[in-house]
């Protein structure tokens, strides 16, 4: 997992949108602080609870001039019907390839769901110039971030 003061790599991958637009988080730095929510498969109970509850502080996330990305393994059509059925305003990255969970370190695997290679829960805060300025990452993928102090990282960006 990358530290505090590390420079986060950049990943191109897919919005999970109708459209599946290309992504590039590089196209993102610069205009704020990057919040970057792994989480491992969309519509199982603990990733619910964790972008709805990301969705109920996105306002205070967009007064800080944050920028809120969810990250998973799950496909562009599946993250769509999510951010769909749970009124997500923030964007869902498809990384299919497992390039950026790995990248970031965060690749696991939950044999009792069936799961295999995907994102471990995990908060990362990237500044305007890439560096990394807030991790989170859960001891059990079941856990969630303390949204709290996930704020008081992005106003300390």
């Amino acid at each position: 997992m990358l530290s505090t003061g590390d420079t986060a790599p950049t990943f191109s991958a897919t919005l999970g949108t109708s459209d599946h637009e290309d992504f590039d988080l590089a196209d993102h730095l610069g205009d704020g602080p990057v919040v970057l929510a792994f989480f491992p498969g969309a519509f199982t109970p603990p990733c619910t609870n964790e972008m709805v509850e990301l969705q109920k502080h996105y306002e205070a996330f967009q007064d800080a001039d944050a920028t809120i990305l969810g990250v998973s393994a799950d496909s562009p059509f599946s993250q769509g019907a999510f951010r769909e059925e749970h009124g997500l305003e923030f964007d869902l990255v498809s990384d299919t390839s497992g390039d950026a969970i790995r990248q970031f370190d965060l690749e696991i695997d939950i044999p009792d769901l069936g799961l295999f290679g995907v994102a471990n829960r995990a908060v990362v805060v990237v500044d305007e110039d890439g560096t990394v300025v807030h991790t989170w990452v859960a001891d059990d993928p079941t856990n969630e971030p303390d949204y709290e102090e996930l704020l008081d990282a992005v106003h300390a960006a």
